[in-house]
């Protein structure tokens, strides 16, 4: 796709602030969304600053050529609760969150050893175009509920939307989000075109406010959207996570280690066919195969070293965020100097707490708005990867058919305490199909990167 600026492209300083900003919040939501999932005091702006710090990490490993931010990792919720569930106090909690994320980033780094050793030709032969698009786009289409169930405010999909006048008053801000977006992104001059999220963001938080006053007004809670009850209980300084965990230490048996071995071990497994689909896509959007440079073994280094540091100093594992890529597609925006001011601000941020606070009365709504454009664009580069298939053959007319039908589906399997995503499942089994049924013409192309 054309860029406005390519990786080494470096925006002046004016922009690239705004830039980094609207990057911030587009992974916003996600990174501190998992803390407050997972609760037992974990702090909302530690994992901000673990974000920032793993990105940094992220970006020294990869030689400052993958531009995509990192951030608190749902794959890992339920290995966390596990930390928390099997421990003796509290602080053992946070200790064994650290712990499980080192089991998780030796994973990645014995991975990465062996990609140095034998090269990633075999990726390309596991995973073709009709295998990593559907996958890709049911990346996308997997967080589909998630965005939807936000624009009518919830937190979460629902089974079904009643409506009435509260979720009809979301429905609007997200809808006013999602169209000023569009538009900007289709219609938009100059600045105005390269920061379409803030500018949507804007005016679904006005929407909101305008809603809020008027429910504040007529006493009607239906219409009250924003919650600032949030800056009656700021904290300055982040809760990290390593100054509650030195406190458990002495607690820590080895029935205790092994259990988060269990609980964190194979999640990293499942995350790091994740991570190949992230990167075959970033790498499509910027025209450049990161699996080849700066390789996959420095990404797989970069994202496991990266998670560490995150949990380290936030509790949570990082991991490459599809919210990041769209922005940089939908932008175009793929400056590593965005990235690594986006971390920067995202250090900065964490200490000032009324900043944080403000972004954290982003109404759910109007994310939602956001969402469904990232999460969309995500799903259309994956299709867009199927393009040189030629789906007139069978063998890949199934094989990217059982893909996108066991994603949208919601193929999940729970094994132990092990949970195998749809994306997971969809990529194994078109993995399976694709292995036992297609062998790839000698000069078929493995990888497209216009």
């Amino acid at each position: 796709m054309n860029l406005v600026y390519k990786v080494n492209d470096k925006p002046k300083f004016p922009q690239l602030l705004v830039f980094a900003f609207q990057q911030l919040l587009a992974i916003l939501a996600a990174t501190i969304a998992v803390p407050s999932i997972i609760g037992n005091g974990m702090s909302q702006s530690a994992a901000l600053f673990g974000a920032g710090v793993g990105t940094i990490v992220y970006l020294l490993l990869t030689k400052f050529k993958s531009p995509v931010f990192l951030g608190s990792s749902f794959a890992f919720l339920g290995s966390m609760f596990a930390a928390f569930g099997g421990a003796a106090s509290t602080s053992v909690g946070y200790a064994g969150l650290i712990i499980g994320a080192a089991f998780a980033g030796l994973v990645y780094v014995i991975i990465a050893i062996f990609v140095k050793i034998g090269g990633v030709g075999w990726v390309s032969k596991l995973m073709p175009p009709v295998v990593i698009g559907p996958t890709v786009a049911i990346i996308g289409l997997s967080l589909a509920g998630n965005a939807i169930g936000n624009s009518f405010g919830f937190g979460s999909p629902q089974s079904s939307y009643t409506m009435d006048t509260s979720m009809w008053v979301n429905l609007v801000c997200a809808i006013v989000t999602l169209l000023t977006v569009i538009f900007f992104s289709v219609k938009g001059k100059k600045m105005f075109k390269l920061i379409p999220f803030i500018l949507g963001i804007i005016a679904g938080y006005i929407v909101a406010l305008i809603f809020t006053l008027i429910g504040r007004a007529t006493s009607n809670d239906a219409l009250k959207i924003l919650n600032f009850a949030a800056f009656e209980n700021m904290k300055w300084v982040p809760d990290f996570t390593f100054t509650e965990a030195f406190k458990g230490l002495k607690e820590i048996d080895a029935k205790y280690i092994a259990t988060i071995a269990v609980a964190y071990v194979p999640v990293a497994f499942v995350v790091f066919a994740e991570h190949i689909a992230d990167h075959r896509n970033l790498s499509t959007i910027i025209g450049q195969d990161l699996l080849q440079e700066p390789g996959l073994h420095r990404t797989l280094l970069g994202d496991g070293i990266g998670s560490i540091a995150g949990a380290f100093f936030g509790g949570c594992p990082n991991t490459t965020y599809g919210e990041s890529v769209g922005c940089v597609a939908i932008t175009g925006n793929a400056s590593i100097l965005t990235i690594l001011t986006t971390a920067v601000l995202a250090i900065a941020a964490s200490f000032c707490a009324p900043f944080v606070t403000f972004l954290s009365t982003i109404p759910t709504c109007v994310m939602g708005g956001v969402c469904i454009t990232l999460y969309g664009f995500i799903a259309v580069s994956g299709l867009k990867m199927l393009q040189p298939v030629d789906l007139n053959d069978n063998r890949n007319l199934f094989t990217a058919s059982v893909i996108l039908i066991a994603g949208i589906g919601g193929m999940t399997m729970n094994i132990g305490s092990v949970t195998l995503t749809e994306v997971a499942c969809a990529l194994i089994l078109g993995v399976i199909v694709n292995l036992l049924f297609n062998r790839p013409a000698k000069d078929e192309k493995q990888f497209n990167s216009d």
